[in-house]
């Protein structure tokens, strides 16, 4: 439904014209939804961790040594995720107009660089290692069945958290889900090394070892992807289209708006700023023109609720510039 302007002048200067209750519902909600997938996601990472190494400790296995760390990293990635949708969360204070948003990309950025040069070190260790380890050693036939079930649970999670991700329109959940989608594949890499060890006992060593470097390598992949993505909202990247036609759309409902000339988008973790041009008839008053700028803002954040500031320019419209 359109907004509803009044059509005489203003004569005493207008009140703010406040966005819906369900703005402050829906940032509330999607956060009990993130933090409820987020710490669903560090139990299960938990519980694989505590399996494989149990398996490392009885049968002293590269692959699964490599794969629990990893797991570990993302744990403590996961825990970061946490702290940071709940400082994401805050409210803009006198310190911080702008809200505290950038506290998602910037945890995810200093992870990804983490992670990105762990990897580097296990590859570079577990590759030399694959060159010296004797070939001595058997490899349990069944011990791939350890990572395999663990590529399982990660599967799972990985698609439950992409649908919270998508749903809320979180970045960071749906970067998050691709990650649990490359451990479950780090996973798969690692089952088929110890599978390939225990055909072949008399390679099953360096087999091991080098199975363990092709893991690392996924991590440094996985590190080197989530740095780029949250150094891009960091560095005010341009957002999706879609929210630029989302944008649009709400501007061009309110009565009064001709046209949107120019809208400009900046996102950081759950938070977005718009700047808006909006045309409006060129004899309109600015007590007027005013009243739709609060109107617009107003639609803006009803529609996208988790615009946390919307700036609206008046720019007059001519048919003949169009």
């Amino acid at each position: 439904m359109s907004s509803t302007l009044p059509t005489h002048e203003t004569e005493t200067f207008p009140g703010p014209v406040r966005p819906p209750e369900h703005v402050e519902d829906a940032r509330a909600s999607r956060q009990r939804d993130l933090l409820r997938v987020a710490w669903l996601g560090i139990a299960l990472r938990l519980t694989i961790i505590g399996a494989e190494l149990l398996a490392v400790w009885l049968l002293g296995y590269a692959a699964l040594l490599v794969d629990a760390v990893a797991s570990i990293f993302d744990v403590v990635s996961s825990l970061a995720i946490v702290l940071a949708i709940r400082l994401a969360a805050r409210p803009p204070d006198e310190d911080h107009p702008f809200g505290h948003g950038r506290y998602e990309p910037l945890a995810g950025l200093q992870l990804g660089i983490v992670v990105a040069l762990a990897g580097l070190w296990l590859a570079t260790s577990h590759a030399l290692g694959a060159i010296r380890a004797p070939a001595a050693g058997e490899v349990k036939a069944w011990a791939w069945m350890i990572p395999a079930l663990a590529a399982v649970l990660l599967e799972l999670i990985a698609r439950l958290v992409r649908r919270v991700g998508h749903r809320e329109r979180s970045t960071a959940l749906t970067a998050e889900a691709k990650h649990y989608r490359v451990d479950a594949i780090t996973s798969v890499v690692a089952a088929i090394g110890l599978l390939l060890a225990s055909r072949y006992p008399e390679f099953g060593h360096r087999i091991d070892w080098l199975s363990a470097a092709l893991l690392a390598t996924i991590m440094i992949a996985l590190g080197t992807m989530a740095a780029r993505e949250n150094l891009h909202q960091l560095l005010d990247g341009t957002p999706d289209d879609v929210h630029f036609d989302r944008v649009r759309a709400s501007a061009l409902k309110v009565t009064g708006v001709q046209d949107v000339e120019k809208v400009r988008i900046q996102q950081a973790g759950p938070d977005a700023h718009v700047d808006i041009d909006i045309e409006v008839e060129p004899a309109m008053s600015v007590a007027d023109a005013h009243v739709i700028t609060q109107h617009v803002r107003a639609q803006i954040q009803a529609d996208w609720p988790f615009v946390r500031e919307v700036v609206v320019h008046v720019e007059p419209f001519y048919h003949n510039d169009h």
